[in-house]
Order: C-alpha cells, then structure tokens, then sequence
C-alpha cells in the first residue's frame, strides 16, 4: 500500500518517490517467463492530486526468468515496465465532486476503475498487467539461437556441424532391392568367369 495523505486535494500537489517491493506470485506468462515471488521489484513513481484522485505515474524494473522456447535453455530478461493509472478517491466523480448518480449505473463502470482506501492505494494489479505486457511472449536466449535437433534433441548452437543421414522411409524398399540387384549381379560375373576360361583352354 502507498500512502497520499501528504498530498492532501490540492490539485497539483507532487510527490516522487522510489520504493523496493517484494513480486508478488505468478507475475508473468505461465510456464514460459516471469519475475519470482519475493523478487525485488524497483518502482520510480510519480503521485499527482488531481480533481478527480491521485494520478499515479511510474515505471517497474526487476529481472525476470525463465526458458528458451527454441532450446529450453534457462534465460534471465531485464524488464521495464511504464505505467499509468488514475486512483480516484470513491466519493467523487469525474469534475472532482461527490456522486449523485444512482450506485447501480455506476457499477458497471467501477469495476475498470481504481479507488483510494483512507488516503491509501495498492498498485499491485496494475503491476501485474503492466510487467506482463512488458515481457516477451516468445523469449529466446539470442536471436540467432538455433533450437534443438528434431531428430536426437542435441542443442544445435553448440554443435554447429550436427546432423542425421536418414533415409527417406518411401524409397527404404526401393533401396533394398537395388542391393539385391547389385549383389546379383556380383554372383553372375563370378560365375561366367570359369565358363571363359574353360573354353580358352579348349
């Protein structure tokens, strides 16, 4: 939770701070990439009252980890994330003044918004959609990465002349016979050899 009261409603009010929060579980692409629960999350941040709240403008780093999707070799991806979001405090509308409007048409809308609890706010879900879009969706250890043999699973960056003489199983029979042809053809050959012979000595 971050604290406003030193703000006060004066619109214009401006405080900066930087602040080293623990990650919180699963932030990141499941089973792909993401930053550690307890991970250090650094967060610039930059609160301005405004009529309507606190207008809440900052910036996320923390390191992230996870696997190559080409070689499933462990990667580490320094994420930056910006963000933006508008803490309204819940008994005021959009010009600053308090809510006349009937609570059941403004349900709808509160649930894309975000409200001040007692001067307080918590940024942890706009952290979460703002680190999640920060990281890649397909990481890979480098650009140029390879991946792995299709044929034995061999990581082919680090064996850069790897690869398989395999037949193609359509022409297997064709190649069989051609062998028995071959092989045939060798019997016959040693066989005539005698015939000539016996005839020269005739």
């Amino acid at each position: 939770m971050f604290d406003t009261h030193e703000l006060g409603r004066r619109p214009g009010a401006l405080k900066r701070l930087t602040r080293s929060v623990e990650a919180p579980r699963d932030l990141g692409i499941d089973g792909v990439i993401g930053v550690p629960e307890g991970a250090t999350l650094t967060l610039d941040l930059r609160l301005e009252s405004v009529m309507e709240g606190v207008l809440v403008t900052g910036t996320a780093r923390a390191t992230a980890e996870g696997e190559c999707v080409r070689c499933l070799e462990p990667l580490t991806f320094e994420v930056e994330a910006d963000f933006q979001e508008l803490f309204s405090y819940p008994d005021a509308d959009d010009r600053g003044r308090s809510k006349t409007a009937d609570p059941a048409d403004d349900a709808e809308d509160d649930e894309d918004e975000f409200f001040l609890e007692d001067g307080l706010f918590d940024l942890e879900t706009v952290l979460r959609d703002a680190v999640v879009l920060a990281l890649p969706m397909q990481p890979v250890c480098t650009e140029t990465c390879a991946g792995l043999c299709s044929e034995c699973g061999i990581r082919l960056d680090g064996n850069p002349g790897h690869h398989h003489d395999a037949a193609d199983p359509r022409w297997a029979a064709l190649q069989g016979l051609a062998e028995t042809v071959q092989d045939g053809e060798k019997d016959n050959m040693g066989g005539a050899e005698p015939g000539v012979d016996e005839k020269q000595e005739k």
